[in-house]
């Protein structure tokens, strides 16, 4: 379908739309938060889409490269709704220094992945990215729930690939420890030790 709709086939060009229509709505829905706004990204992603078509490289895959042109349009909304020049997503202190230690984990009782596609899972998750810090948010999205590889997050987002690094260690362990308490086994609950932060621990 994609070669066709490269070559002008306007038919093909929208098959890829109703395929893809879902999934980038969802992605801009989870990024600005807004469905009025999530369905202006759909709009422009596509539009942005059929006009650099040709320029499509095929080694690339076409849902990568329809993501981060989603990604784009959706930190331009971001942007305008904040009224300032840039969304902040610049390395800052925090992304330096050591991991946070969660309050509450647990080992879980699925698999993270197979849990994922759940669809009262992805109502939870949903939930959960709401109370996580955006820079965090959107590697996590990218990189975990996109597929993207954590240098095409980083390149999607104009952060260093450590930084994407960092940023997603940091969101996995914000929404697990979010997720623990429905997802774990509190007979197998882990406390973390934080003696260790005390003179003279361990």
């Amino acid at each position: 379908m994609v070669r066709a709709a490269r070559t002008g086939d306007f038919a093909a060009f929208e098959k890829l739309v109703r395929k893809y229509e879902g999934p980038i709505y969802t992605l801009a829905r989870r990024i600005v938060r807004d469905r009025h706004d999530a369905e202006e990204v759909v709009q422009e992603t596509f539009l942005s889409a059929i006009e650099h078509l040709k320029g499509f490289r095929e080694e690339a895959k076409f849902h990568t490269w329809l993501v981060r042109i989603a990604t784009n349009h959706a930190l331009r909304v971001l942007r305008r709704r904040r009224s300032r020049p840039a969304v902040s997503l610049d390395a800052g202190p925090d992304d330096e220094g050591p991991l946070p230690h969660p309050e509450f984990i647990a080992e879980w009782r699925d698999d993270p992945q197979r849990i994922i596609r759940q669809r009262e899972t992805r109502r939870l998750l949903d939930e959960a990215l709401e109370q996580v810090d955006e820079k965090y948010r959107l590697v996590f999205l990218l990189r975990d729930v996109e597929g993207l590889s954590t240098e095409q997050a980083a390149r999607a987002l104009g952060i260093s690939v450590a930084n994407a690094k960092v940023r997603l260690m940091r969101a996995r362990l914000m929404l697990r420890e979010l997720l623990t308490r429905h997802f774990g086994d509190e007979r197998r609950r882990l406390r973390p030790d934080h003696d260790h932060d005390a003179p003279g621990g361990v």
